[in-house]
C-alpha cells in the first residue's frame, strides 16, 4: 500500500494522487463528451443523409462496438507503458475522427467516422486503472466511482449542450446542414487540450513513471514488462466474467440510452430536439453523484460486513435497475417516461460505481487485464442492446426485454465469491490502509 492515498482531498492538487484523480475524470469527461456529442444531433443527420431505421441502428452499434476492442487493449497498455502515456495518446489520436466526422458526406463515411470515435470510450479503463493504483483499499471504491461518474457526466453534458451549441452556430448564420459539423469542433478541441494537460501534470503511480522506475530496477504495473501476461491471468478468473456480465447490464444500458433516447423522445412523445436532449442530459448528469454514491456505499458496507458485501450490494442495485427499465418501457406520457428514466438511471449509475468498487479486489496482480475485460463488458452489453433493437424494430420493446435481462444478470453478482485466504489478505491490506490514514504521515504526503 506504499504511497497510495488513504483520503480523497478534492481541493488538493499538490499531490500526484489527487492530480491523477482530477485529470483522469476530466480526460474521461472529454472522451465521453466527444463519444456522444453527435447523438442528440442524429435527427438532423438522419434527415440530411436520408437514413433508414436499420442504418441508424447500425450507427448506434458502431459507436460502441469498436470500444470493446479498445478497452481490451488499453488495460495491458497501461501495464506496459503506464496510464499517463496511454491516456495522452488516446486523447490526441481520438480527436482525429472527432474532427473528421464533420467531413462525412453520406451513410458509409459517417458510419466509419462514428465507429472510429468509439475508440475514445476506452478512456474509462485508463481512468479506473489510474485511480486504482493511486488510492488505498479504504477509499479506492469511492475514488474509482467518483472519477468515473464525473467523467461519465460528459455524456449527459453532450446531450444537453450540443443542441444549444448547434443553435448558437445557426444563430451566427451557418446553415443547419453545416451547423452540426461546425458544432463537432468543440469536443475535438476539448480532447486536445486535456491530452496536453494529462501529459504535463500526471505521473503513472505514486512512486513515479513506470519507464523511469523500471530503468532503476523497480517493478511497476501488474505485468513485468508487457501487460499481456496479466491479461491472460485475468481472463482465466471466473469472477472477471461475472463482472463482465454485470457491467454489460449497467454500463451497457447507459450507453444504449445515450445512443437512442433522444430520438426515442422525439419520435414517441413529440419532444423538440432541445427538450429531448435536456431529458437525456439529466439521465447522464446523474453520474455526477450516483456513481460516487454506489462506490461510497460499497466502501461503507465493506467496512462493516467485509468484501462479500460489495457483491451483494451490486446485485440489489441491478435488480432495482431492471425493475425501473420495465417501468420506463411501459410509460405512455413524456413526464412519466422521464421520471422512470431518472429512477432506473439512478440505480444504473450506482451499479456501475459498485462494479468498479469491486474490481480492484479481484486480482491485484492482473489489474490492467481485469479492468479492461470488465470495462469491455459494458460495450458488449450496448452492442447486444443495439442488435436487440434491430431484431425487434422497436426501442420501446427493446427496453422491456432489457429490463428482464438486467434482473437475470443481477444474479451474476452473487456468484462473485472469494477464498478465505483472499479475504484475509484484503482485510490485512484494508487494516493497514486505515492505520496509515490515522497516522501522522498520510499516504498522500
Amino acid at each position: 500500500m506504499s504511497g497510495k492515498a488513504t483520503r480523497i482531498e478534492l481541493f488538493q492538487w499538490r499531490t500526484p494522487q489527487m492530480r491523477a484523480f482530477h485529470l483522469s475524470w476530466m480526460a474521461f469527461f472529454a472522451c465521453f463528451f466527444a463519444w456522444f456529442a453527435v447523438a442528440p444531433l442524429m435527427p438532423l443527420v438522419r434527415t440530411e443523409f436520408g437514413l433508414g431505421t436499420d442504418q441508424v441502428a447500425n450507427i448506434t452499434i458502431a459507436a460502441v462496438a469498436v470500444t470493446v476492442f479498445g478497452r481490451l487493449l488499453v488495460g495491458p497498455l497501461c501495464d506496459r507503458f503506464g496510464p499517463r502515456r496511454t491516456y495522452t495518446g488516446l486523447l490526441l489520436l481520438g480527436a482525429v475522427p472527432v474532427f473528421g466526422i464533420a467531413l462525412a458526406q453520406g451513410y458509409a463515411s459517417f458510419l466509419l467516422a462514428r465507429m472510429a470515435i468509439g475508440m475514445v470510450g476506452a478512456g474509462f479503463v485508463i481512468t479506473q486503472y489510474h485511480t486504482s493504483v493511486m488510492f488505498a483499499s479504504n477509499v479506492v471504491g469511492t475514488a474509482n466511482a467518483t472519477a468515473a461518474g464525473w467523467g461519465n457526466a460528459g455524456g449527459g453534458a453532450a446531450q444537453a449542450l450540443m443542441p444549444l451549441v448547434l443553435a448558437g452556430v445557426v444563430g451566427l448564420g451557418v446553415a443547419r446542414g453545416a451547423g452540426w459539423r461546425v458544432a463537432m469542433m468543440l469536443p475535438g478541441v476539448l480532447m486536445v487540450v486535456v491530452g496536453v494537460l494529462y501529459w504535463k501534470l500526471t505521473q503513472d503511480g505514486p512512486e513515479g513513471d513506470y519507464r523511469e522506475l523500471r530503468a532503476h530496477g523497480v517493478a511497476a504495473g501488474s505485468g513485468k514488462r508487457g501487460g499481456w501476461s496479466a491479461f491472460l491471468r485475468a481472463a482465466g478468473n471466473y469472477r472477471v466474467w461475472m463482472l463482465f456480465v454485470t457491467y454489460a447490464g449497467c454500463f451497457g444500458i447507459e450507453l444504449f440510452v445515450h445512443g437512442v433516447a433522444a430520438a426515442y423522445y422525439v419520435d414517441r412523445f413529440g419532444l423538440s430536439l432541445a427538450g429531448a436532449g435536456l431529458a437525456v442530459g439529466c439521465f447522464g448528469l446523474l453520474a455526477l453523484f450516483a456513481r460516487a454514491l454506489g462506490g461510497l456505499a460499497s466502501d461503507r458496507l465493506a467496512r462493516r460486513h467485509g468484501l462479500s458485501a460489495r457483491a451483494r450490494l451490486l446485485c440489489v442495485l441491478m435488480f432495482c435497475e431492471g425493475v425501473g427499465l420495465l417501468w420506463f418501457s411501459g410509460a405512455h406520457a413524456a413526464g412519466m417516461a422521464v421520471a422512470a428514466m431518472l429512477a432506473f438511471g439512478l440505480f444504473t449509475h450506482m451499479a456501475c460505481g459498485a462494479t468498479y468498487a469491486l474490481v480492484p479486489f479481484i486480482d491485484r496482480k492482473a489489474l490492467g487485464g481485469v479492468t479492461g475485460i470488465v470495462g469491455a463488458g459494458g460495450n458488449v452489453g450496448a452492442v447486444a442492446a443495439g442488435f436487440l433493437q434491430k431484431l425487434t424494430g422497436s426501442v420501446q420493446q427493446s427496453f422491456l426485454l432489457l429490463g428482464g435481462f438486467v434482473i437475470a444478470g443481477s444474479l451474476c453478482a452473487l456468484a462473485v465469491r472469494f477464498s478465505r485466504e483472499h479475504v484475509a489478505d484484503e482485510e490485512r491490506l484494508y487494516r493497514e490502509a486505515l492505520q496509515q490514514a490515522r497516522g501522522p504521515a498520510l499516504a498522500i504526503d
